[in-house]
């Protein structure tokens, strides 16, 4: 069977050297960069999986390195901070990375989120293409369109778009989001499913005055609505 590809994009020998040793015994053939444009690089010629992105890098941050390589790939993206600041974390997620650690972070940790990824079920394709007004969602090509034409959506961004399109007007919470898209075994907290909601509204031509297809339930979670309509601001 042939072992999958991580790519570790760190300038830290003694965390690159940790991830490579965890990735290994995860069964994947890891391959690093220490540069961000090393790591663009790497990711076209190898193709990976998963990538383990810091987001100090000399150079290219880990931040424009996750934004270049999700114009070309689909991978799962995890990206590693040594800083607290919040607007890290939303950036990176913002440029389609699926999860984030901080440093220093545990083995076990990194572990458990790489496998609550790999593992995360799919919702189920239907052959029946979803229309909602300007909005189509074709299940089994995974694509999107608003308006006719295509949008570009992340892995994360698709799967919760898909979980909310196949049960119209059901309200989930977030835990139910969570559990559908990433596994019962997620070990993160809630604020990332807030940042890809925000991103799948926003590339579905929503915006911060109107309520679309995805409302707020406040004090609650989400739903979707089969016809967008002009209401009060939402807020995630």
């Amino acid at each position: 069977m042939t072992r999958q590809t991580a790519l570790v994009i760190e300038d830290s020998p003694e965390f690159a050297r940790l991830a490579t040793t965890l990735l290994s015994n995860e069964g994947f053939r890891v391959v690093g960069a220490t540069t961000g444009d090393q790591g663009v690089a790497a990711a076209r010629t190898h193709a990976p999986e998963l990538v383990v992105l810091d987001v100090t890098l000399p150079g290219m941050d880990g931040i424009e390195v996750c934004r270049r390589i999700r114009e070309f790939s689909d991978c799962y993206v995890v990206m590693v901070t040594a800083r607290t600041d919040e607007l890290d974390r939303v950036l990176g997620l913002t440029m389609g990375a699926d999860d984030y650690v901080t440093k220093p972070f545990s083995p076990r940790e990194l572990t458990a989120r790489i496998r609550a990824m790999r593992r995360r079920p799919r919702a189920t394709p239907s052959p029946e293409v979803r229309r909602f007004g300007r909005l189509t969602v074709d299940p089994v090509a995974r694509e999107v369109l608003v308006d006719g034409v295509a949008v570009e959506l992340t892995r994360i961004e698709y799967d919760l778009l898909e979980v909310l399109t196949g049960s119209p007007r059901r309200t989930f919470m977030r835990s139910q989001l969570m559990d559908a898209v990433w596994g019962g075994d997620w070990v993160g907290d809630d604020h990332v499913i807030v940042v890809h909601l925000a991103n799948l509204r926003r590339k579905l031509g929503e915006n911060a005055t109107r309520q679309g297809f995805i409302r707020t339930v406040r004090g609650f979670g989400y739903r979707f609505e089969p016809v967008a309509a002009d209401e009060p601001a939402y807020s995630v």
